[in-house]
């Protein structure tokens, strides 16, 4: 019977991914080449129609440029923070088992929650950072709904809630580092920075290249957060691709141009994935 326990698996694993990821993603791309009003009207072919129409349209490369800075913005920062917390967390010190749970808190929040929170904590009448502002003499800012602090804002509730994903990556990545290595460097005289860039950093280069990798897929293709808070406004200053795709298909019952913009979308990230692999292959042997 164990013979056939990974086979059987595999199997599963593989008819699981048809049914539930290729399949859908199949329709998903034959319904750009029809007009469709909605799912259950008859669709009318119109080839590349919807796909010129996307090109052509304005929304489509203001949500492009948005989702380039909001994803490329948040990885940045989130691997910034994630290697200093990993650095600090890392560091033996009294409570370090306590504050490393408390540091992935973030993370199992669902996403709601903490959208909905940071929307009470800075709203801009009644928020408690609003009020605490105006104690201090500030005047008030409203983050989700002025075009200059809208990005900022979804960009910095992203980092807050992935931060301690990228953290915990990384603090698991340090503790396979030998700690003869970094002797060794103390011995040659190597300082601190010295020890980060030429031995801490080479060493989480593998894990580095792949929570870039996945951070990046992740939040390219990140609905809720924006969804949440702004919706893609103010005046189409958050709205990104996944944003513009729900829009055209759900609210504009424009299905085939949403499954357009969705099969783009699509497009533009395996390009970015395939150079990507090129650029940083996996396997470090030359």
């Amino acid at each position: 019977m164990t013979r056939w326990m990974l086979p059987g698996f595999l199997t599963i694993g593989a008819l699981a991914t048809l049914v539930l990821i290729v399949g859908p993603a199949i329709y998903a791309i034959s319904l750009s080449f029809f007009d469709r009003t909605s799912l259950t009207a008859e669709p009318v072919w119109v080839g590349f129609d919807n796909f010129a129409n996307v090109l052509s349209s304005g929304a489509f490369w203001n949500a492009l440029w948005n989702g380039f800075v909001y994803a490329g913005v948040a990885i940045v920062l989130q691997v910034v923070l994630g290697i200093g917390f990993a650095l600090l967390l890392h560091q033996p010190f009294r409570g370090r088992a306590l504050l490393r749970g408390v540091a992935f808190l973030p993370y199992l929040l669902p996403t709601v929650v903490a959208v909905l929170t940071f929307k009470w904590m800075i709203d801009g009448s009644l928020g408690i950072v609003t009020i605490k502002m105006a104690d201090w003499g500030l005047p008030p800012i409203y983050w989700f709904e002025t075009e200059s602090a809208a990005m900022f804002s979804v960009i910095m509730v992203s980092v807050w809630l992935w931060t301690p994903f990228v953290t915990t990556t990384f603090l698991a990545g340090l503790q396979t580092i030998p700690v003869q290595l970094y002797e060794a460097a103390r011995v040659d005289g190597a300082g601190p920075i010295r020890r980060f860039f030429h031995i801490t950093l080479p060493s989480l280069r593998p894990i580095l290249t792949v929570i870039i990798l996945l951070r990046g897929v992740w939040m390219f293709n990140k609905f809720d957060v924006i969804w949440l808070t702004t919706g893609g406004g103010p005046l189409g200053a958050t709205e990104h691709l996944p944003v513009l795709a729900y829009r055209e298909a759900f609210r504009l019952f424009d299905i085939g141009t949403g499954a357009a913009i969705a099969t783009l979308s699509f497009l533009v990230l395996m390009v970015i994935v395939t150079i990507y692999f090129w650029a940083f292959p996996m396997d470090d042997r030359k």
